[in-house]
């Protein structure tokens, strides 16, 4: 059974990779992700406001204008308050890939093509064989045309890519008003993966306190659906890997996403509330089902049933949106 794969160029024992979280916020945690059976590394995030800030230019991050930010300002917390800064995240990396043997892959989270991406460099000279960019921000302002935020992403990959050899993944929103031809100018600015999707920030509102509340739910299953429909849309349309990284709970959600076509499945959700070592138990769920299904290989298995290569490919189309509502009746009542 030969479950290894290939992602962003790195060479995966199998498919199943950690995406960022707070437990990749230490080497403790990173070394018990290794133990627990991930296939490679996605470290937590280094904020550009961090790096920013710690460099004594919040006065001009805040001079731009809270709106152009994924979050308020009011609620993104000071430098101290985060558990690691862009020097330690640096030295977090030299460690780290000293003292494991999976890849691990570096995650900047960003909004502008600004003198920071010198921390791209750093990261890949401090050992990183790979890099993650999450381009997380929700426009409020309400001139901005679409077109603007698109080349936004662009521009972001294109100064990054110039800076380093490592391979480079786009973490993406699923908001894009097309999103294939949005995934093929990426492809074409340098992306070496395409991450489908990130999960955006929404705030909820406390109806005795009055107050905007900010929490992070875990995902769940049902999330699965919208990354599912796009992976099986652009697997062997798009030179760039794919990785699915939204409701995947255990290996039914690795099987599914495999099957539309991703090179890789990235899960946080799963590790948090089973443990570093539940990893395990997927990769052995993922073996089980492929010898109880025919498959000797990942490489068999990718892309079996993505939009190209099915039957019915309308299954992936408006025609099925009809028949599903069509074919919907309502218990009596």
């Amino acid at each position: 059974m030969d479950l290894s794969t290939t992602y962003m160029g790195l060479a995966l024992k199998h498919p199943i990779v950690a995406s960022a979280s707070p437990l990749s916020e230490s080497l403790q945690g990173i070394k018990r992700l290794e133990d627990g059976g991930i296939a490679a590394v996605v470290l937590f995030s280094l904020f550009e406001e961090q790096i920013r800030q710690e460099n004594d230019t919040c006065a001009h991050l805040m001079a731009s204008g809270s709106e152009s930010f994924a979050e308020s300002l009011s609620y993104f917390p000071a430098v101290g308050d985060y558990p690691v800064g862009p020097d330690r995240y640096l030295e977090l990396i030299r460690q780290a890939t000293e003292a494991t043997d999976i890849p691990i892959i570096a995650s900047l989270n960003c909004i502008s093509d600004e003198g920071w991406i010198d921390y791209a460099r750093q990261m890949e000279q401090a050992g990183a064989q790979g890099l993650e960019l999450n381009v997380y921000g929700i426009e409020a302002n309400l001139e901005v045309p679409g077109a603007e935020i698109e080349q936004r992403y662009i521009d972001i990959l294109k100064a990054v890519k110039s800076t380093v050899k490592i391979p480079v993944a786009l973490k993406l929103n699923p908001f894009f008003s097309a999103m294939g031809h949005m995934a093929k100018r990426l492809e074409l600015a340098g992306a070496d993966a395409l991450v489908l999707f990130n999960r955006f920030y929404q705030p909820d509102i406390d109806i005795e306190q009055l107050e905007v509340s900010s929490s992070l739910e875990l995902s769940d299953p049902g999330e699965i659906r919208l990354p599912l429909l796009w992976i099986a849309l652009l697997h062997g349309r798009t030179a760039a890997s794919l990785s699915g990284s939204t409701g995947v709970a255990g290996a039914n959600e690795v099987v599914k996403y495999l099957l539309a076509g991703a090179d890789a499945v990235m899960t946080t959700s799963a590790l948090l509330r089973h443990g570093p070592a539940y990893a395990a138990a997927m990769v052995k769920g993922l073996e089980l089902w492929m010898e109880s299904h025919g498959f000797s290989s990942v490489a068999m298995l990718k892309g079996s049933m993505s939009h190209s290569r099915i039957a019915n490919p309308g299954a992936y189309e408006r025609a099925n949106y009809i028949r599903i509502l069509e074919g919907f009746h309502p218990p009596a009542v």
